[in-house]
Order: structure tokens, then C-alpha cells, then sequence
């Protein structure tokens, strides 16, 4: 069940005099989240939900489908012919000016803009301003509360537990004379997981030596595997929550070396990204310690110019973070302003990640990966060790 009364807080502190929440053919998996509706099961028909700012929500169904959202809270409406929808709709938004819709301008929030261009157009027509519901529904799906957060942690004492024993095994396996592929290593990482009380929901980390890693989501598969060798550069990137209901993911990315001589230009491409991923970090702990607003494309900035400035900026090729949530990628704020202009401001309660990378097709990459999570309080916190230096591996 919603909490209206808290949704209607957020209504009047984002300036909006309302939420339409709408759904045809089970599109927009947000809106049930949030209203907390059964997704798995089919919608045929199309249902509004509006939520004022004040007063009470108004159910509006097909007479086809009347007990759709019988479950919700508030008045209930009816249509059957579109003409009617058309009618209803504008009964039921009223005098109200705002109205906040899973919609984002130019879709610079492609991630919450899911309403239809249609249906935004027959709101304008009946005469309302739409506005985005972005920070909506990072408020309510994406800011996490005491212990989802504790999730997290406990999620990555086991994670980073689970990463240095991968890295550990490759060494004893080669130095022991034994083959051992990059899917091997993915193999053992999810067994472990397994073990550990932890799932990836499916989603398989990434282990990848050399050229493989240029390619961000690089897979091991049995198909491309290969023995991971001396000289090998390697970067493994695993990510895992507590396999219980409501917990919440942790995602890093570690880089190691064959040997105790790293070539040179693989030890400058991570300590830029090293350098970059903790400007983003100083970057947030000193805009929250000003009491200042920061945004997620701000931060992608702040890192991503560190990474442009050492000449390397073209080979960044993704955006710098991530929200982090019960998927390894959330509902909230994005540290990006090269795939998305992600608007959105960090507030406290939110997860995600920051890691910058360096792609040299053919060559070699770089990843360094942290989560970051601002406390209640407004403190900016990394849970977990941070790579300060390259993983060399006795071989």
C-alpha cells in the first residue's frame, strides 16, 4: 500500500500538484512498485492513478477491468469508450496546474521517462503542465532506509572477501601448474556467492585479462575462454546482494597484473582513474559539506575531467556511477552527463557507484569501482576497501 501522505509531502515540496501514475499492457513496472501492485499480472486496459498534493487519490479503470486498482486507496471513476477516458481523466486532474508523470524532458532521464508520447500529449491538451516525476521516484525507490542500507555493508564484507579470494586462487592455480581460464574464475566467483548467502540475480560478473575488458561488458563464456597467463593484465568486476527479500547490491571493480612489473602504461591508466574516482568522491563530500546542491551529471564531471586532463577522455566511454538498489542498477540519481544528462540531485538515503574506466580497444582497460551511500545525516560514506594500487600476483 503507498503512503500517500508521505507522497503527498514530496508533491508539495517538488512544487507539483499532483502525481498521474498510468499503465497499458504492464509498461511501467515503476508506477507498481511504487504503488505497490501486482506487475506479474496482465493489465489490458488502461488505469490512472492520481495522487494529489492535498485531498484524495482518484482511481480511474476501465469498466472492462473496474477492480484493477481496487486494492488502492480513494475515489473510484470509470470509463469505456475513450471518449469517456478523455472526460474522465480531466474530471479526475481537475484545477490542478502541475501534474508530475514518469516523463523527463529531451528524455535526459530515459530510465523514468516510460509514459507514452501520446498519453503526455492528452494531458497538455486537457490543459496541464506535465513536470517529471525523476525525483519522485528516486525518493521512493531508490532512498534507502537503516536496513537496507546495512544490507549493502554486510553484502560487501562478503564481496570483497569473495574478490580477494578470486584473485588469490588464480595465483595458487598457475603457480601450482594448473590451467585456469577467466571463466573459471567467474565460475568460482559464483559458487562462492552461493556459499556466502548471496545472488546476482543471473546477472554474471566479469573476469577478463588483456584486450577482453576494452569491451565494458565483457563475458566470460566456455566458448572465448582462455588461460590466464604471466604478463596478463586482469580486471574483474562482481557485484551481489544477500539472497533474502529487500536487500540491496554491492558493485566493484578490481584490476591485477601477472607479475611484479606492470607495464608502465597499464600502471598510468589506473592510477588516473584511481585519481578520478576519489576526485568524484571530494567532489561530493565537499558540495554536501557546503550544504550545497549537487547533481549527478556534476559529479560525472568532476571525474571524468581528472581522466581528460591526464589525455585520456575519448577512451572513457561510459558514464562514471550508477544507482544502486535491490537491482545492481537502481531507480535513483546516475553520476552521468555523457549518456544521459542525469539532473537529478543526491540526496541523503541514495547508493551508488562511482567508477571510472579506460577502454584501449585491442589493448588493455582499466576500471576502478566503489559504491558510495550519503547518510541520513548528510555524510558521504565508501563502504569497503578502495584499490589504491594495482593487485600484482605472484606467478
Amino acid at each position: 500500500m503507498p503512503d500517500i501522505s508521505r507522497i503527498q509531502q514530496q508533491l508539495l515540496a517538488l512544487g507539483a500538484d499532483g502525481w498521474l501514475l498510468c499503465d497499458f499492457h504492464n509498461r511501467d513496472k515503476i508506477g507498481y512498485q511504487v504503488l505497490g501492485l501486482d506487475f506479474a499480472k496482465f493489465t489490458s486496459r488502461r488505469w490512472f492513478y492520481w495522487i494529489p498534493a492535498q485531498g484524495e487519490p482518484v482511481r480511474l479503470c476501465s469498466k472492462v477491468e473496474p477492480n484493477r486498482l481496487a486494492d488502492l486507496p480513494g475515489a473510484q471513476a470509470y470509463y469505456l469508450s475513450w471518449r469517456e477516458l478523455h472526460d474522465g481523466l480531466k474530471r479526475v486532474l481537475g484545477g490542478a496546474k502541475k501534474v508530475a508523470m514518469q516523463w523527463s524532458p529531451d528524455c535526459n532521464i530515459p530510465y523514468v521517462s516510460i509514459t507514452d508520447g501520446g498519453t503526455v500529449d492528452l494531458v497538455r491538451r486537457l490543459g496541464y503542465e506535465v513536470v517529471s516525476s525523476a525525483m519522485l521516484v528516486q525518493t521512493f525507490q531508490a532512498v534507502l532506509d537503516e536496513a537496507a542500507y546495512h544490507s549493502h555493508l554486510e553484502a560487501g564484507q562478503r564481496v570483497q572477501k569473495i574478490k580477494n579470494e578470486a584473485f588469490a586462487r588464480i595465483g595458487e592455480e598457475i603457480r601450482a601448474g594448473r590451467a585456469i581460464t577467466q571463466y573459471d574464475v567467474q565460475q568460482f566467483i559464483l559458487r562462492r556467492f552461493t556459499e556466502e548467502g548471496l545472488t546476482c540475480l543471473g546477472e554474471n560478473p566479469m573476469v577478463g585479462t588483456n584486450e577482453h575488458p576494452a569491451d565494458p561488458h565483457f563475458e566470460p563464456t566456455p566458448e572465448n575462454a582462455r588461460p590466464i597467463r604471466k604478463g596478463d593484465t586482469l580486471l574483474i568486476d562482481l557485484w551481489a546482494k544477500l539472497d533474502r527479500p529487500g536487500a540491496i547490491f554491492y558493485d566493484i571493480t578490481w584490476c591485477g597484473f601477472l607479475g611484479h612489473k606492470p607495464p608502465a602504461k597499464y600502471v598510468e591508466l589506473f592510477s588516473t582513474v584511481r585519481d578520478a574516482r576519489d576526485a568524484a568522491v571530494r567532489f561530493v563530500k565537499d558540495r554536501f559539506a557546503a550544504r550545497q546542491k549537487v547533481c549527478g551529471w556534476e559529479v560525472d564531471d568532476a571525474c571524468r575531467g581528472v581522466v581528460a586532463r591526464a589525455g585520456w577522455g575519448e577512451f572513457f566511454i561510459h558514464r562514471t556511477g550508477h544507482s544502486i538498489g535491490e537491482q545492481v542498477h537502481g531507480n535513483g540519481v546516475n553520476i552521468d552527463n555523457l549518456e544521459t544528462r542525469d539532473e537529478r540531485e543526491l540526496v541523503p538515503g541514495i547508493c551508488f557507484s562511482i567508477e571510472p574506466g579506460i577502454y584501449l580497444k585491442g589493448e588493455m582497460a582499466v576500471r576502478s569501482e566503489i559504491n558510495v551511500f550519503v547518510t541520513p545525516a548528510g555524510k558521504v560514506d565508501v563502504a569497503g576497501q578502495q584499490q589504491q594500487d594495482l593487485i600484482l600476483i605472484d606467478v
